[in-house]
């Protein structure tokens, strides 16, 4: 294996997909410890608007371009020290919908960063997600587990192989040519500034809650998640990046904090009627939509998705500190000040 430098704690921080849910709370982070970000986003799925707070800070550029304009990549690879690269198809919705840009995304985008980082040695940490998991039937899910994915007939599992690809990538890199990389896979990451507009459950049913809505629950709402605050999984990739030992390893990133939907939906409404003294979201309607009305016939879901994390504890002492009622509260209270303020006008 070739001979690598890692530095003690990478100072020039390029991010991919930065203006983004999750980029944007780790870019103020970062800034927070006096890294100097870059952040390359073509703005498909991100915003502006999860950064404008940030406008103006001495430390911190935008580039508006794409993963594949090489020009742009070399230069960026060139003058950091970590790539964190999140850039990604995001969403159920959008997965179901545009399964072919799902693939193209993730593959070429994850290949075009790994040709880039290994010109310049700059270490990479990329971003993948549980569904690389699959029908997993073995829980909690561990980052060594076998994987079972459905039919190719059904686009919904185009994504899970695409970031399987991206791991298979990243870590053929790390082995043959001795690129520092570190996978981590993200479980349902959920917090201020998310929107539901791809399908992110627990914003979509904060507004339904917030406009006095039905709450809309797919399938029979049995089936279970854990949801991780932004907060803790921006602790997880940083303490990651700053970790030589996680090199060459792949992470789970989640809350062990089990819940069914159909019970997240009943939590959001009470968030919502303790937080709103005007009375939005009385309403405890939930309704309950088949997946082949809200998706596409044929739709499979996993039925369980709880992470095993004692690996990344055991490396970096990492675990989430949030639970689900301070996470659905920070939501709510992110949400409410929109909404109040056009009841007002």
């Amino acid at each position: 294996m070739l001979n690598f430098h890692l530095p003690r704690k990478s100072s020039r921080i390029l991010i991919t997909g930065g203006m983004g849910f999750i980029g944007s709370h780790l870019t103020e982070a970062l800034l927070n410890k006096d890294c100097h970000v870059t952040i390359l986003d073509n703005l498909s799925t991100g915003s502006f608007e999860n950064v404008q707070h940030l406008m103006g800070h001495p430390n911190l550029r935008f580039v508006v371009d794409n993963l594949t304009s090489e020009v742009v990549l070399d230069r960026l690879a060139s003058e950091c020290d970590t790539i964190i690269h999140l850039a990604a198809a995001v969403g159920v919705k959008l997965v179901v919908e545009d399964p072919a840009r799902t693939i193209e995304t993730n593959v070429m985008g994850t290949d075009a960063i790994l040709q880039a980082a290994l010109r310049y040695r700059v270490k990479v940490m990329i971003a993948s997600t549980s569904e690389v998991y699959g029908k997993g039937i073995r829980f909690p899910f561990s980052e060594d587990d076998d994987v079972v994915l459905g039919s190719t007939a059904n686009s919904r599992w185009g994504y899970a192989a695409s970031k399987m690809v991206d791991e298979f990538l990243g870590l053929a890199y790390y082995r043959q040519k001795g690129l520092p990389v570190v996978i981590f896979r993200l479980f349902n990451t959920v917090g201020p500034r998310q929107t539901g507009h791809y399908g992110m459950v627990v914003p979509r049913l904060v507004q339904q809650a917030i406009s006095g809505e039905q709450l809309t629950v797919y399938g029979d709402g049995q089936q279970s998640r854990c949801f991780c605050h932004v907060e803790d999984a921006v602790r997880a990739i940083i303490g990651l990046s700053e970790c030589p030992e996680a090199v060459g390893q792949v992470f789970n990133i989640g809350s062990t904090e089990e819940v069914s939907i159909l019970q997240l939906a009943q939590r959001v409404l009470k968030t919502v009627n303790q937080l709103d003294g005007d009375g939005l979201g009385s309403t405890d309607d939930i309704k309950f939509i088949p997946y082949a009305q809200a998706y596409a016939e044929g739709f499979e879901d996993m039925r369980r998705r709880v992470p095993n994390i004692s690996k990344i504890n055991q490396y970096i002492g990492w675990q989430p500190r949030a639970t689900l009622d301070d996470i659905l509260r920070d939501v709510v209270l992110s949400m409410l000040p929109d909404k109040l303020n056009v009841n007002a006008a």
